[in-house]
């Protein structure tokens, strides 16, 4: 599973889903398939693994 912030969000726009707003250090992106919403903290280097594996949930990726 991916961990670091920045790497999440590479994957989340190569995956199709585009940045809608950031407030603070969240970045927020929606999908624009499905239209569901993900917030990513940025920059963080070490997401925890509850995070992640709700980033993973919300983008619909099967865990590593």
């Amino acid at each position: 599973m991916l961990t670091n912030s920045r790497d999440v969000i590479r994957r989340l726009e190569r995956d199709g889903w585009t940045l809608v707003r950031v407030t603070g250090s969240h970045h927020v992106f929606k999908s624009t398939i499905s239209g569901k919403t993900v917030v990513v903290p940025h920059p963080k280097k070490d997401l925890g693994k509850g995070l992640v594996r709700a980033i993973y949930k919300g983008a619909g990726w099967k865990p590593d």
